[in-house]
């Protein structure tokens, strides 16, 4: 009865130009002072602010952005969602974000679409297939779900992959995590701005931060294009630009920034239902819910703020794609995009203080900030609440290129994002 009330009010709005709907979230215009003042208007700034009134009733939020809500890396990744990583406080901080993210749509009442299709890494030889299965035993001893498969069930769960004795990499088998998959990029940064909204936090779009408010060393807030705005606490969540912000706020992150690209093919019957990932063809794709192929592969190690892609990644890409899956080498490109990622020395986040009394820091998520989105909100909301790590963050402070406690997880971030 729900579904067909809900098609019968889509077809009524759209026989009168969809001008029945009420807006998903308020535009207000900024307050003068706020309890928590969050840069950064993607999912991790935007699930912050939810969890900061839902678990902590810190209400007197705002979240600002200098363009449109969702419009950075929130909207220019590849949409995997996966916990495969190797180090155990790798594996509790993603794996946490995939529990997270299996109630989400009940938890917002809005659908994400996480879909969890499987997420399969594949091997090309046997020194391959001894580090898959030491990646199996760490996932399991760490909690997280893993397979071992070989090549008869990479062809169960992916026929359309190259299975030709002559390839350039021949299949093997690989690591099978069945919890993964993918969700809607979209979905989830609106998802969280309509709950936000609803518990009173203020989401203020086209509000460029143009330097921090410093007294006495301690950060009271910060100067906008809208004007002052004063805040208890400043939470920095603003993917691809965390160095540019820092320098406005005089403190340091051990942070580059690079393009990654990705592609979007024209819509076909299914031809595959889970995440493929080549480690050795140096791509990706999976299928959207419209058909189109999404597909990725790795960093341009350029130093770049460019969103766009260029022509020898693509060709690198696409050319990896097609001898990964030759039947779709006469596929149409629909579009690429380019969106810019921070990367630090071991390409894990920072979580925690930034050095500079009252900012805060989320950022360095690399290419895996999509699918961190739930927790990383969680935890940052934690830390700007209570001011001490939760447990899963403690790990990702900052302060470990100090101490030399790092979590080099360059393998399992570096692609399939």
């Amino acid at each position: 009865m729900a579904n067909t009330y809900s098609a019968l009010r889509l077809l009524r709005e759209a026989m009168r130009g969809h001008k029945g709907w009420g807006q998903a979230w308020r535009s207000p215009k900024p307050k003068s002072e706020y309890d928590v003042l969050i840069i950064g208007a993607g999912g991790h700034g935007l699930a912050t602010a939810y969890y900061l009134a839902k678990k902590h009733g810190v209400t007197r939020v705002a979240v600002i952005e200098k363009g449109w809500l969702g419009g950075g890396n929130t909207g220019r990744n590849t949409t995997a969602i996966r916990s495969n990583y190797y180090y155990p406080e790798s594996a509790a901080l993603y794996d946490f974000s995939v529990r997270l993210y299996e109630g989400l749509s009940r938890e917002l009442n809005y659908n994400v679409m996480f879909s969890q299709r499987g997420m399969l890494v594949l091997s090309h030889s046997e020194p391959e297939m001894e580090l898959a299965a030491r990646t199996v035993n760490a996932m399991l001893i760490n909690g997280t779900d893993a397979e071992l498969v070989g090549p008869e069930r990479v062809r169960e769960l992916a026929p359309i992959l190259n299975f030709r004795p002559d390839a350039r990499f021949p299949i093997h088998g690989g690591v099978f995590q069945a919890r993964g998959g993918t969700g809607r990029h979209d979905a989830v940064a609106w998802g969280y701005a309509r709950a936000a909204d609803a518990l009173g936090v203020d989401i203020i779009q086209q509000c460029e931060v143009t330097n921090f408010l410093i007294e006495g060393g301690v950060c009271k807030g910060v100067e906008t294009t809208h004007g002052t705005i004063r805040a208890g606490k400043v939470g920095a969540a603003v993917a691809g630009h965390s160095s540019v912000l820092a320098k406005l706020g005089g403190y340091k992150v051990p942070i580059h920034s690079y393009a990654l690209q990705a592609f979007v093919s024209e819509p076909l019957k299914p031809v595959i239902d889970t995440v493929a990932f080549s480690p050795a063809y140096g791509a990706y794709f999976s299928q959207s819910d419209k058909g189109g192929l999404v597909i990725g592969g790795g960093l341009d190690r350029v130093p770049s703020y460019g969103q766009r892609g260029n022509l020898p990644m693509q060709e690198n890409v696409i050319g990896g794609l097609v001898e990964f899956a030759p039947a779709l080498a006469k596929v149409k490109l629909l579009r690429h995009w380019g969106g810019i990622v921070d990367v630090t020395p071991d390409s894990s986040p920072l979580i925690g203080p930034s050095g500079v009394d009252g900012i805060y820091l989320n950022c360095g998520w690399g290419t895996g900030g999509f699918k961190a989105i739930p927790a990383g909100g969680y935890l940052f909301a934690h830390l700007l609440a209570t001011g001490s790590h939760h447990e899963i963050s403690r790990p990702f402070d900052p302060d470990r290129f100090r101490t030399g406690f790092l979590i080099d997880e360059g393998a399992a971030s570096g692609i399939a994002h």
